[in-house]
C-alpha cells in the first residue's frame, strides 16, 4: 500500500528532483491581508493552491457560498497583483497533472 505524502511535501520533493526551486509553504502574499498560498515561488510570482473538496454529502469551506466568494476575492486580488495561481484538486495530484502544470509553469517562468 502506497503512503500518501501531503501535497506540499510532494511538490517540494519533486522540485528538488527536477532541480527547480523549492516552494515556500503558507506564503502570505498580500499583507496586511491574512491570505496565504498553500505553496508559492515568490520570486516568480507563482503559487499552487490545493482545493480541498468535501466528500459526497460533506462540507468544505471551499464549497459554501461564503467560502467560494472569499476564494474568488483572494484569487482576483492575487491576479491583480500579478500572481499566476495553479489550482489543483486531489484528482489532479493523484493523476500527476498537478505536478505537470507546476513544473511547466516554473520552467516557462525561467527557473530551469
Amino acid at each position: 500500500m502506497a503512503v500518501k505524502v501531503p501535497f506540499g511535501d510532494e511538490i517540494a520533493l519533486r522540485c528538488k528532483a527536477a532541480s527547480l526551486p523549492a516552494p515556500v509553504p503558507e506564503y502570505r502574499f498580500a499583507p496586511p491581508r491574512r491570505w496565504r498560498f498553500d505553496q508559492a515561488w515568490p520570486g516568480l510570482m507563482v503559487a499552487a493552491e490545493y482545493e480541498g473538496m468535501a466528500r459526497r454529502g460533506g462540507k468544505s469551506r471551499h464549497t459554501t457560498i461564503t467560502g467560494y466568494a472569499n476564494d474568488c476575492e483572494k484569487y482576483n486580488e492575487s491576479a491583480i497583483l500579478g500572481w499566476l495561481v495553479i489550482r489543483v484538486t486531489a484528482l489532479h495530484v493523484q493523476s500527476g497533472q498537478a505536478w505537470e502544470w507546476i513544473e511547466r509553469t516554473l520552467r516557462q517562468r525561467g527557473e530551469a
